[in-house]
């Protein structure tokens, strides 16, 4: 996914995750978009501080399915099969908007 796209479903309300669904990409109350490790609330910005350059690759970047979202989060990897590890005991994932 591109930086546009993933913006655009974000802002959409579908949720996109990096890497694995341990990983959530999501915009804050200041409209910083962020990816967020779900198990520990560790974030980073989507972006480089110039906000051109994705902190990931694009093809890392998917949305998620009925089948890898909140019924079974943390198991499912990337589309291409390749995932950076699943989320740790499959930790459930919590609404972000509430997070500081």
């Amino acid at each position: 996914m591109t930086l546009e796209d993933i913006k655009a479903a974000v802002d959409a309300g579908q949720t996109v995750h990096w890497a694995n669904t341990g990983y959530v990409v999501h915009r804050d109350r200041l409209g910083q978009y962020l990816i967020t490790y779900l198990p520990n609330g560790s974030s980073i910005g989507l972006t480089d501080q110039g906000g051109q350059r994705l902190n990931g690759e694009e093809a890392e970047f998917f949305i998620a399915r009925s089948e890898d979202g909140a019924e079974n989060p943390g198991s499912q990897s990337r589309p291409d099969g390749r995932g950076r590890g699943a989320a740790p005991g499959g930790a459930v994932a919590l609404p972000l908007g509430g997070q500081p």
